[in-house]
């Protein structure tokens, strides 16, 4: 055999990995409404970009249905490319062989492309599309699911991991991607769940579909599993592009820089946006993107704990992490998911060296007997924990209420605010002034002829003596007292001077966040 005989051999070969499953199992994934593996890898990365890694590998099975070569690429497409010119890896499990199930060598294509991510330092994206793991293979099946749980448990923090939920997910595939920092689902097109609605059925009697159990919708506003969801595969790709240029390659380096300035300086509108009766209602994300560079605002779980919001945004370029109390649901009080929505994102810009700005409008933690008996304590606690652990610079604004144990939680000096600035409306303190006027003053309220109003003079005589910010301000628990006008020229100033911030904790091999 020549050389041209060889590279024929080669091509041949390649030709027939790359046509997956057969022209029959990839049109049937179109009339799904769903692309194919590689379709995904071209549109999620820059063209003419990707590299494909160990194509050639196969399993070393040869049982009826499992012949040598009965699955080209082992049912999942890996390697690199890139996105913006920034190198990422990634894998995409190709449904049209075996559905995408996960067997021995699947699973050691995916866990070798996430060793290489972690040893260049560079974003993993894992697009999920698989039937769930190879009955043929046994508990090898399993042994690789372990073998990626691993890998997204070890690289937590060192790198970026990024999971699209493209199709069906179940049973032990979900672990991997609700370890990984982002998930994105498609809707109507993709599930997530640990027993499918067949099961459930058989067990507990109670009839669901495969979409109302574990589709987009679900996870994006229930359960809270997915950051982001999308109507269609096109627009998760490109999520997945809009996300990555917030972050950093890998831990230890800083995420890329806008070269769209804002040259915005005095914000007179923002004088207006927050009402100053405080039981009056006003939508954050309004005052968020105001202030933050224009059109930069990208929410993280926009459907999920909606009296929360999170998400990253740019302030002269750069990448900011945004936290924010939303008055118009519960009136931005906090609760259990609420609780774990800000703390899972502090933690995760934390890791990768994104400062934090916290918006503060909070009336304390929501009370009643299914938030204490659900665990509000122990998931209030998370905030507590994530902001007294972070290190990046960290600075709050607040702009109306700030109440009671929430007013600590939500990154007040005590627990490590390196600044914290107050318009002049704000109202710090131990409760609100209706509750605190019923406790002090009870008796002249009770013995008075017009008890209505004189609750009402008590709780503004509360307000003018204790809940007004030149108290804080004058025990240094507030950095200074703004016009509203200049929040983004003062923020800008303060993050820019935080740039060269350094802060330590003990060391010690890892604490016990409460969770």
């Amino acid at each position: 055999m020549d050389m041209f005989e060889k590279l024929n051999e080669l091509y041949e070969k390649r030709r027939r990995i790359e046509m997956g499953g057969g022209d029959d199992r990839r049109r049937k994934q179109h009339e799904k409404g769903k692309l194919t593996a590689r379709e995904r890898i071209d549109l999620l990365l820059d063209e003419d970009s990707f590299v494909e890694l160990q194509p050639f590998i196969e399993h070393r099975f040869n049982e009826p249905g499992m012949e040598a070569g009965s699955a080209p690429g082992e049912g999942v497409v890996t390697g690199y490319g890139t996105i913006e010119g920034r190198r990422v890896f990634l894998f995409a499990q190709d449904f049209t062989v075996y559905g995408g199930a996960l067997g021995e060598m699947h699973a050691a294509k995916i866990a070798h492309a996430m060793d290489m991510a972690a040893k260049t330092k560079a974003p993993f994206i894992g697009l999920n599309d698989s039937g769930g793991a190879r009955i043929q293979e046994g508990v090898l099946s399993l042994d690789g699911y372990g073998s990626v749980f691993y890998r997204n448990a070890v690289y937590s923090g060192v790198i970026p991991q990024i999971s699209v939920i493209m199709g069906p997910c179940a049973g032990g595939a979900v672990y991997s991607p609700a370890i990984t920092d982002f998930v994105i689902m498609v809707e109507k097109t993709s599930q997530m769940f640990i027993t499918g609605p067949k099961v459930i059925e058989s067990v507990t009697g109670e009839t669901i579909s495969s979409e109302e159990l574990g589709g987009a919708r679900v996870h994006g506003a229930v359960s809270g599993n997915a950051h982001f969801t999308c109507p269609t595969e096109q627009e998760a790709l490109l999520k997945v592009r809009e996300l990555l240029a917030y972050l950093p390659s890998g831990e230890g380096e800083t995420p890329p820089v806008s070269e769209e300035k804002d040259a915005r300086a005095e914000l007179p509108e923002l004088q207006e946006l927050v009402p100053l009766d405080p039981g009056r209602t006003y939508d954050v994300r309004r005052v968020i993107q105001e202030i933050m560079d224009a059109d930069s605002f990208l929410e993280v779980h926009a459907s999920f704990a909606k009296n929360a919001v999170t998400g990253f945004a740019r302030l002269d370029g750069r990448t900011i992490g945004v936290i924010a109390n939303q008055p118009k649901v519960l009136a931005g009080g906090l609760d259990i998911n609420s609780s774990d929505k800000i703390s899972r994102f502090i933690r995760f810009c934390d890791s990768f060296s994104i400062p934090l700005l916290t918006f503060e409008d909070v009336t304390g933690f929501l009370p009643g007997v299914q938030q204490e008996h659900g665990g509000i304590i122990r998931h209030g606690a998370k905030i507590l924990y994530a902001y007294s652990e972070a290190v990046v610079p960290k600075i709050t604004v607040i702009t109306r209420k700030a109440y009671g144990g929430a007013y600590v939680a939500l990154n007040s000096k005590a627990i490590g605010a390196d600044i914290v600035f107050a318009w002049p409306n704000a109202e710090i303190a131990v409760m609100g002034p209706q509750g605190a006027a019923n406790i002090i003053f009870a008796k002249e309220i009770r013995e008075s002829a017009d008890p209505d109003q004189t609750r009402l003079d008590k709780m503004e005589i509360y307000r003018e003596k204790f809940a007004n910010p030149y108290i804080a301000a004058s025990h240094g628990m507030v950095d200074d007292v703004i016009d509203p006008a200049d929040t983004r020229v003062r923020l800008k100033d303060a993050f820019h001077m935080l740039e060269s911030k350094q802060e330590s904790r003990p060391p010690r091999r890892h604490g016990n966040i409460p969770l």
